[in-house]
């Protein structure tokens, strides 16, 4: 078994263009094409019989894995439940799987995602939190920046006393290409309010996660 390397990074908030700012969307005609051309460019002929559909397959299997551009975090996450019993002590929800593809090569990351908050008087729905990494997931990323949206999106709609969110990914732009090392895993760190300035409730955070 390939040893397991870790690279940790912190990360850092990417603002991306709304909707009404990119350019109007190719038809699915445009996008089967766009594919042939690839299919030829790589050697193929794209009129045998084994891929005459795969145009088609690839523009809905983009549609699907690319899906987070048309949903909001912050409908997501708008609703929040105050009758919480006093309770203000840190949430934790770990072990998220997610899929996410590299905005530089648009090659497969799978990993983990692990978000936590301390609560100031509001609490979220737990699977708010795992459709926000499945929002932010189904884009064109680098885990860097899916890192920081994951937590900005928690801190400006919740407004807790602090975020911690980590990611653990293997990028299959560093296993099938370039370096070709398998099993390296990349880890990034965020961290606001207590949880950044708090280091008892950083430590504890790191400590949960780790504690599998």
């Amino acid at each position: 078994m390939a040893a397991i390397r870790e690279t940790v990074m912190d990360a850092i908030v990417k603002d991306f263009p709304a909707s009404g700012q990119i350019e109007s969307r190719p038809t699915q005609e445009q996008a089967e094409d766009a594919v042939r051309i690839l299919l030829r460019w790589a050697g193929e002929d794209p009129q045998r019989e084994g891929l005459l559909d795969t145009p088609k397959r690839v523009a809905a299997s983009y549609k699907e894995l690319f899906s987070g551009y048309g949903l909001s975090p912050q409908d997501v996450l708008g609703r929040t439940f105050e009758e919480v019993s006093g309770y203000d002590d840190l949430v934790l929800v770990k072990d998220i799987p997610f899929y996410s593809s590299c905005e530089h090569h648009m090659l497969p990351i799978h990993g983990r995602a692990h978000v936590a908050y301390l609560p100031n008087g509001r609490v979220l729905g737990l699977s708010k939190i795992a459709r926000v990494v499945e929002i932010f997931g189904r884009r064109l990323q680098t885990q860097e920046n899916m890192t920081a949206q994951i937590s900005a999106a928690i801190n400006e709609t919740l407004k807790p006393r602090g975020v911690a969110v980590m990611i653990e990914a293997e990028h299959m732009c560093m296993a099938m290409r370039g370096i070709q090392k398998q099993g390296s895993t990349t880890l990034t760190t965020t961290f606001t309010g207590d949880f950044k300035t708090n280091a008892s409730d950083q430590a504890r955070f790191l400590s949960l996660v780790r504690n599998r």
